[in-house]
């Protein structure tokens, strides 16, 4: 079977100079780049001269990605195998983060240890609690699936 993605390189020089083509190949490439673990907090929304605009959920997730966008930008052009994305501007929208399903945030709830769970009601500032279960969540996933493997 192969990979759709892979061919993006012989559409866009097939396309030539056509930005439509241009554009929705740099979002192909930045779901594949981005992954899974970005898609509920991230959002490609255009490309504007070699610009991607993506949205984010907050301003954690800006500039935490606004520090990976070279990265980022070289694993979209090597995906290309063109310079199409010169640039990143990531733009916040709250509801980004909203979209996820919600059986997937209460099973995280449900699925924190007791300790982590006591932990996070004793914060006071619920956005600095909601990050602190966020952050828990994605350690204790990432510890999951490393033993799985």
């Amino acid at each position: 079977m192969i990979d759709a993605v892979l061919l993006l390189p012989k559409i866009l020089e097939q396309a030539g100079a056509s930005h439509e083509m241009a554009e929705a190949a740099a979002v192909i490439a930045w779901k594949r780049v981005a992954g899974d673990g970005l898609a509920g907090h991230a959002n490609p929304l255009n490309l504007r001269g070699g610009t991607l605009i993506v949205e984010v959920a907050d301003d954690v997730w800006r500039r935490q990605l606004q520090r990976m966008s070279i990265e980022l930008i070289s694993r979209i052009n090597k995906l290309l195998r063109r310079e199409i994305v010169t640039e990143i501007q990531f733009r916040i929208n709250p509801a980004i983060g909203k979209r996820r399903p919600l059986a997937t945030k209460s099973r995280v709830v449900q699925s924190l240890p007791e300790n982590v769970s006591s932990s996070a009601t004793e914060i006071e500032d619920a956005e600095l609690r909601q990050r602190f279960i966020r952050a828990a969540t994605n350690c204790i996933d990432r510890r999951e699936a490393r033993n799985q493997s």
